[in-house]
């Protein structure tokens, strides 16, 4: 709904804004911008290999094209990603949904995968907000890029993360949500919620973390990451509800090594297996 009535808006003002779907209008929330911007509305149906192609022929064309996809959905058309949009360096945004677990969608509907399969792949910018207000400047952000970018986020949020303050997005940088000195929490999408809840339980044991808001998955915010092995303690954790192999946490691994750091990591994340069907409380107690 938030990403239909924004983009919806934003349309109003920019003639070369268009949106993409594959049989997903209202599962999108695009039924909206459907009735206001009928002409600039499309849905290809369950094909969603040509959804992406497709929207790389609009950008080549001078438009702002947004296609938005179920995260397990979008897997179908990897190659498109690549070759088409990625490779020419397109202004195509990805808005994924259903990143992570989903719940009553199902087993096969999990969107725990994309960040593995995106963030390699060059030009690709990947972000991942906190709250539908944060999506919000992410959108707008991503439009007056002139490369690709993806958009993460759950099907669900709650209202405690809609009650976080939330500000605009400047230069990819990442946001401190909780200063400490004791370990710093790096948190991806809706683990902010969770990395919050551990810091309350582990403040009364008198640990005190860093949060960070890891809101731009790629590219990594190497100035805060710096800022975060010069002043802050050497033990961190990272939280994501992607799978560990290749996900967000598997970067800082690899950014700590290739700097030769000395810093304890823990990933969290989801673990190497097909997740069952569930609600995403049980789930969650289920892949501890």
């Amino acid at each position: 709904k938030v990403l239909g009535e924004h983009l919806a808006k934003l349309a109003s003002s920019n003639p070369e804004i268009v949106a993409i779907t594959a049989a997903m209008p209202d599962g999108t929330g695009l039924s909206y911008f459907q009735k206001r911007h009928p002409d600039r509305f499309f849905d290809v149906g369950i094909a969603e290999q040509h959804a992406v192609t497709f929207a790389a022929g609009l950008a080549v064309n001078g438009m702002k094209p947004v296609v938005a996809i179920y995260s397990t959905f979008l897997q179908r058309a990897y190659d498109q990603i690549v070759h088409d949009v990625c490779r020419q360096n397109l202004p195509v945004v990805f808005a994924i949904d259903r990143s992570g677990l989903v719940g009553a969608d199902g087993d096969t509907h999990h969107g725990v995968f994309d960040i593995s399969f995106l963030r390699h792949i060059p030009n690709l910018t990947l972000m991942a907000p906190k709250n539908t207000i944060e999506m919000k400047y992410m959108l707008d952000y991503a439009l007056q890029m002139n490369s690709p970018v993806a958009i993460r986020y759950p099907k669900n949020n709650t209202a405690y993360m809609e009650d976080l303050p939330s500000y605009p997005l400047y230069d990819l940088k990442w946001e401190y949500l909780k200063e400490g000195k004791d370990l710093v929490i790096l948190a991806v999408g809706p683990m902010i919620e969770i990395a919050l809840q551990s810091a309350r339980i582990i403040e009364r044991q008198g640990i005190h973390p860093t949060i960070i808001n890891a809101r731009v998955i790629k590219p990594l915010d190497n100035e805060t990451i710096e800022q975060l092995i010069k002043t802050h303690a050497n033990i961190w954790i990272t939280m994501e509800d992607n799978i560990i192999e290749g996900g967000f946490g598997s970067s800082i691994n690899e950014y700590v090594m290739n700097h030769d750091i000395n810093i304890s990591i823990k990933n969290i994340g989801i673990p190497n297996r097909f997740v069952e069907h569930g609600t995403i409380r049980e789930l969650r107690e289920s892949l501890k």
